[in-house]
C-alpha cells in the first residue's frame, strides 16, 4: 500500500511536469515570448486523513525516466491491475538506490496551430538580379532668367553712387533708388551688353537738348563696357538720373526764379523721379516722352526755330575785341573809340572823342542786349561787343524759353494774358487773341510781380485799400507832416485797438482804382482794375503804377469775363450805388508774363524794355552756370 502510493505521487508529479514542459514547447513554438502562469503546489489527498503538502527538500535533484509499459497498456486492456515498476534514487549517501518506474505515456493537450511559429528557412532566398535599362538620355534644359537678373545685384550696390548727380536733390536720388527696387533691381535701360530700344531713344534727345536752349554737357552718359556688369549697372543708373535731370530742367529746374527777385513767384511744375521713371519706361518711344517736358506752347516754339535758325546761319570768324579799359562817357577821348563805332556800324570819326552820335548808337545796342541803355562804355557793354550779334540773340532767345518754362504746361483755352514789358492785355481763346489792351504796369520801384492765378470775381464800385507798403512810403510820413494829408485826398483813417492804422479810399470817381475791379487772390495783393487818370494811357513807356495793373477798359473786359449776363450797360448801371461783388461763371486763367522777346510765325523778332531788369537776370544766371 504504501508503494502504491508513492508510485501515485510520483505518476502525479510527472503529469504535472509533462504538461509544464508542453506548455513551456508550445509558448517557445509560438514566439510569444509572454511568461507561463504559476504553478500551484502540488497536494496530495489521502483518503483517511486531511490533505497534506508534500515537502521535497530544496537541495534533491529528481531524475524521472518516464517510459511506456507494455504491462500497462495490457492491463488497461483488461482493466487489471497496474503493475508500477521504476526506480526512486535521492541524494544524499543515506537514500535508497533509484527505482524504476513504469508509467503510462502522458497525454498533452493539442496545440493552437496560430501559436506555433513557422520554421524559417536555413538561408534566405537570393532575390533575383533586376535587369539593367537602358533609359533615353534626359534632353539638355536651358534656364532662362528673366531679362536683366544678373545685373540686379550689382544695381542694388551701385545704386545711390550712380544717381549721385550734383544738381539732383537727396528726395529725388532716393526717388530713383526706390524705383529700381521697386522693379527688383533690374535695368531699365540695358538689354543684354547693350542699351535697349528705350534708352538708345532716351541718348539721342540728350543730345539733342541743345535745340531747347539746354545745354548738352549737362546730359552726358559715361562710356561703358558691354563685357564689364558693372559697368552696365552703373550705366543704367547713370541713364536714369540724367534722363530726370533733363525733365526737371526742361519743366523749369535749371534755375530757382525766386532766387532772382521775391517778385518772380510762379508754381513750377517739376515732376519726381518716380513719374519720370514711370513715364518713360511704360513708353513706345520714350525720347518723345522726354522731349514733351519742354513747353509746347505756341511762343515757346517760335522761339526754338529762331534759335535753330541762328545757329544755322552762325558767323565762322568771331567779332574783334575791342580792349578793356575805363568807363566811356560822352567827350571823352579813347584809343577804342574807332572800334566801337566800326562795331556799332557807324562811319569813321577825324578825332578818338566818344561823341554822343556813338553814345547814342550803344544806348541801342545795350536795350537789345538787355543792359542798362545809359550810353556809357562799361566792362559789360565790351563784353557784350565782342559777341557776335546772333550769339547775343541766341542768349537773348534762350533766356526767354526759360521763362516760358515757369508756365503751367496748360494756360488754359479762354485765359487772360498780360505781357508787363509790352503794357499789353490779352483776353485768348485757344490761339485766338479775343480781346486786346494797352495796360499801365508797376513802376521800376514797384515793379508788378510775375506769376500765375486764376480770376474769381469783379468787383463794382470797389474801396481801396492801401497797401502797407504806400503805407510807409507816402501816407505815414504824409500824416506826420500834415493831420489833414489823408482828408484831403478822401481817405479815411482808422486807428485800431493796438494802435495801428489802416487808410481807406471810399468808391467814387477819385478812387484810384476806378469804377471796378477785377480779383484774383494772391500773395502779392495786386489785380487788375480801372483808373481815373485814362490820360496815361497815351504814354509809350507805361511803367507808373504801385503794381498793380490798370486796364484801359475795363467794361470791355468785362464783358469777357462776365459773359452775356452782365453786360457793360448792365454793369455802368451800377456805379455809384455801393460796393457789389459779381462771380465769374468759372475761374479763369491769368498769366502774368515778362516776354522781352517775341518771335511771331513767320520768324520775325520783336524786342521789348527789360524794364524790371528781370530778363538780365535769367540770362546772367544762365550763363554762369555755362
Amino acid at each position: 500500500m504504501r508503494l502504491r502510493r508513492l508510485a501515485e505521487t510520483v505518476s502525479t508529479v510527472a503529469l504535472g511536469l509533462s504538461f509544464a514542459l508542453a506548455a513551456a514547447r508550445a509558448q517557445e513554438a509560438s514566439g510569444i515570448g509572454q511568461p507561463l502562469p504559476e504553478q500551484p503546489a502540488l497536494v496530495i489527498l489521502k483518503t483517511d486523513a486531511e490533505p497534506r503538502q508534500l515537502d521535497i527538500p530544496a537541495p534533491a535533484e529528481v531524475t524521472l525516466d518516464l517510459r511506456p509499459s507494455a504491462g500497462l497498456q495490457a492491463a488497461e486492456a483488461a482493466e487489471a491491475k497496474e503493475i508500477v515498476t521504476g526506480a526512486l534514487s535521492t541524494r544524499p549517501d543515506h537514500s535508497p538506490a533509484e527505482p524504476e518506474l513504469d508509467l503510462p505515456e502522458p497525454e498533452t493537450p493539442p496545440v493552437d496551430p496560430a501559436l506555433v511559429k513557422p520554421a524559417e528557412p536555413s538561408q534566405q532566398p537570393q532575390l533575383a538580379k533586376p535587369a539593367q535599362i537602358n533609359l533615353p538620355p534626359l534632353p539638355e534644359v536651358a534656364v532662362t532668367m528673366p531679362p536683366g537678373l544678373e545685373l540686379s545685384g550689382r544695381i542694388a550696390a551701385q545704386a545711390e553712387l550712380a544717381a549721385a548727380l550734383p544738381r539732383l536733390s537727396a528726395r529725388e536720388r532716393s526717388d530713383i533708388v526706390a524705383a529700381y527696387a521697386a522693379n527688383e533691381n533690374r535695368p531699365f535701360w540695358i538689354d543684354g551688353k547693350d542699351l535697349s530700344a528705350a534708352g538708345k531713344q532716351i541718348v539721342a534727345q540728350l543730345g539733342r537738348a541743345g535745340d531747347d536752349g539746354l545745354r548738352v554737357s549737362d546730359y552726358l552718359l559715361p562710356v561703358f563696357e558691354g563685357s564689364d556688369k558693372d559697368s552696365l549697372a552703373a550705366a543704367d543708373i547713370r541713364l536714369s538720373a540724367l534722363a530726370v535731370l533733363y525733365a526737371r530742367d526742361a519743366r523749369g529746374g535749371r534755375i530757382d526764379p525766386r532766387r532772382l527777385s521775391k517778385l518772380i513767384t510762379p508754381k513750377l511744375e517739376l515732376p519726381s523721379a518716380t513719374e519720370v521713371l514711370s513715364e518713360l519706361a511704360g513708353a513706345a518711344d520714350a525720347g518723345a516722352v522726354l522731349a514733351a517736358y519742354n513747353p509746347q506752347h505756341a511762343g515757346y516754339q517760335h522761339l526754338k526755330a529762331k534759335l535753330a535758325e541762328l545757329r544755322a546761319g552762325r558767323p565762322e570768324t568771331p567779332v574783334a575785341r575791342i580792349p578793356a579799359g575805363p568807363a566811356l562817357k560822352v567827350g571823352m577821348r579813347d584809343a577804342r573809340v574807332p572800334l566801337v563805332r566800326a562795331r556799332l556800324g557807324l562811319g569813321t570819326s577825324e578825332e578818338p572823342v566818344y561823341d554822343r552820335s556813338t553814345a547814342l548808337a550803344l544806348a541801342d545796342f545795350q536795350k537789345q542786349a538787355g543792359l542798362r541803355a545809359d550810353g556809357v562804355l562799361s566792362d559789360q557793354t565790351v563784353a557784350a561787343l565782342a559777341m557776335p550779334r546772333s550769339t547775343r540773340l541766341e542768349s537773348d532767345i534762350i533766356a526767354q524759353m526759360e521763362r516760358w518754362r515757369w508756365l503751367p504746361s496748360d494756360l488754359g483755352e479762354n485765359r487772360i494774358v498780360v505781357n508787363i514789358p509790352e503794357y499789353r492785355m490779352r483776353v485768348m481763346h485757344g490761339d485766338r487773341i479775343a480781346y486786346e489792351s494797352r495796360v499801365i504796369v508797376g513802376k521800376p520801384e514797384s515793379a508788378t510781380p510775375l506769376f500765375s492765378h486764376r480770376m474769381e470775381h469783379v468787383v463794382v464800385n470797389p474801396s481801396w485799400y492801401i497797401p502797407p507798403s504806400i503805407m510807409r512810403k507816402e501816407i505815414l510820413p504824409g500824416l506826420a507832416n500834415d493831420p489833414n494829408y489823408a482828408a484831403r485826398r478822401g481817405y479815411v483813417v482808422t486807428r485800431g485797438k493796438n494802435g495801428n492804422i489802416s487808410v481807406r479810399q471810399p468808391p467814387g470817381e477819385r478812387n484810384a482804382l476806378g469804377w471796378i475791379k477785377f480779383m484774383f487772390p494772391n500773395d502779392h495783393a495786386v489785380y487788375l482794375h480801372d483808373t481815373p487818370n485814362r490820360s496815361l494811357f497815351g504814354a509809350g513807356r507805361r511803367a507808373l503804377s504801385h503794381g498793380c495793373v490798370r486796364v484801359e477798359n475795363p467794361f470791355a473786359l468785362a464783358d469777357q469775363v462776365l459773359g452775356p449776363e452782365w453786360s457793360s450797360e448792365r454793369l455802368k448801371r451800377l456805379i455809384g450805388s455801393g460796393e457789389r461783388t459779381i462771380k465769374l461763371p468759372q475761374p479763369l486763367p491769368i498769366h502774368l508774363v515778362y516776354e522781352t522777346i517775341v518771335v511771331n510765325e513767320a520768324g520775325a523778332v520783336t524786342t521789348f524794355d527789360d524794364i524790371y531788369g528781370f530778363h538780365r537776370l535769367v540770362r546772367n544766371a544762365l550763363e554762369q552756370r555755362s
